[in-house]
């Protein structure tokens, strides 16, 4: 089985590995400023796209150019959220040459999708038996319809792991599949980590928008449309904080009681939806609210566009006020400045915020520890570490204790 990495290589962000030219495992965007693509636009056969999130569906309408019609398959979630962040790419894009497709690409997406659950194999590129593969999607713990990828081609069993967690959130329970595998695709995003504990976490947000409010100010906690801001959505409801939402979180969060069966408590969720308050934007009514004793949780997360463009100006000068982040902040976003900073260049111009900046590690990856746990089982397979600021580092010290472990390079071909 011949890889080529193709994106997410040594790299956050773009993931796409190409296997035996013929199936492509996801076909994400890296959020920069202009974004940046995988390095290539293959022709595959099939698709099979790991979850929901831009860095690893956010380009596969481009797939789709021309005359050709792949086969695209994912979980009903990852579906969903990947019609919305290409509808959303196009608002933000559509008339600009860095945008890959057109709405007629996303169009074509119903066409060509297949949608799987967890543990239900599924023949692809004509199956085992014609040359090409079964695959089997098994239940990443990562977003709602995020999904660990085990490709089988008779002779090797390849498991792409994408973004995984191995911990419980309220949204999602941790991964607790390790199904058998020669060699495992394995990200490596908080690699150098020790996530605090949950609750810990939980309760130290919780105390800063209890202080925040009760003196009067307003707390902005930008975080990612998917998973993340319906997981604070259910802190806030799970402590009585009265909050706000909006932004793509907003389509999201009513997306998702579409799909009880793909998170962990959906009573909970629903009493969450219930409790916040929707915001549509309209006649200043963020401009209103951002005077407000409440929680504002919007996006984006890393303060690269969205409703945050708004809110934060807003607050930015009250000391009394909060900025709360709460997702992780790429290299070189104006989130990873204001948290490095005090300062963050928000639509143009370098504003300095003196209102209290704090993280808070509310991540859906695992950890150092996790990671190490995933990978435990698969001490007799090869590991090829991507996804993370420092995958060769990673696999590095996992080779010192005993794996074979490699961090391919971007554009590597590697055979397994």
């Amino acid at each position: 089985m011949e890889l080529e990495f193709l994106g997410g290589a040594r790299e956050v962000g773009r993931s796409a590995v190409l296997v035996d030219d013929r199936l492509l495992l996801d076909f994400g965007t890296l959020a920069a400023e202009p974004p940046q693509y995988p390095v290539r636009t293959p022709e595959p056969e099939a698709v099979v796209v790991s979850h929901g999130h831009l860095d690893h569906v956010g380009s596969v309408p481009a797939l789709l150019s021309g005359r050709r019609r792949p086969a695209i398959h994912w979980t009903p979630p990852t579906g969903e959220l990947a019609r919305t962040l290409a509808r959303d790419t196009l608002k933000l894009r559509g008339n600009s040459p860095t945008c890959p497709f057109t709405a007629e690409h996303v169009r074509r997406l119903g066409e060509v999708e297949r949608c799987h659950g967890y543990r239900e194999p599924f023949p692809v590129c004509g199956g085992i038996a014609a040359g090409g593969y079964e695959v089997t999607l098994y239940d990443a713990g990562h977003i709602p319809g995020s999904a660990h990828v085990l490709v089988d081609d008779g002779e090797t069993r390849l498991l792409y792991a994408g973004d995984f967690h191995t911990d419980d959130q309220r949204l999602l329970s941790g991964t607790t599949a390790r199904p058998d595998a020669d060699a495992v695709v394995c990200e490596s995003t908080y690699a150098d980590v020790d996530h605090e504990p949950r609750a810990t976490v939980e309760d130290r947000f919780v105390d800063r928008v209890e202080t925040t409010l009760w003196e009067g100010g307003t707390v902005v906690a930008p975080a990612f449309a998917i998973g993340r801001t319906q997981e604070l959505l259910l802190v806030c409801a799970a402590h009585d904080l009265p909050c706000y939402v909006d932004g793509m979180g907003t389509d999201v969060a009513r997306m998702l009681k579409n799909h009880p069966g793909f998170v962990r408590d959906p009573d909970a969720l629903r009493r969450a939806i219930a409790h916040a308050r929707f915001v549509d934007g309209r006649d200043g009514q963020r401009e209103r609210i951002a005077d407000q004793p409440a929680v504002i949780v919007t996006t984006s997360g890393m303060l690269s566009g969205g409703p945050a463009m708004t809110y934060v100006p807003a607050v930015r000068a009250n000391p009394v006020n909060a900025v709360t982040m709460t997702g992780y902040q790429v290299e070189g976003t104006p989130g990873r400045s204001l948290l490095e900073t005090g300062s963050a260049e928000i639509d143009g111009r370098v504003m300095q915020v003196s209102a209290t900046v704090e993280a808070y590690d509310f991540s859906a990856h695992a950890d150092r520890g996790g990671l190490r746990e995933f990978l435990d089982p698969y001490r007799g397979a090869e590991v090829l570490v991507v996804h993370g600021d420092d995958a060769p580092g990673f696999a590095e010290r996992l080779s010192a204790d005993g794996h074979d472990a490699s961090a391919p390079e971007l554009g590597a071909t590697v055979t397994v």
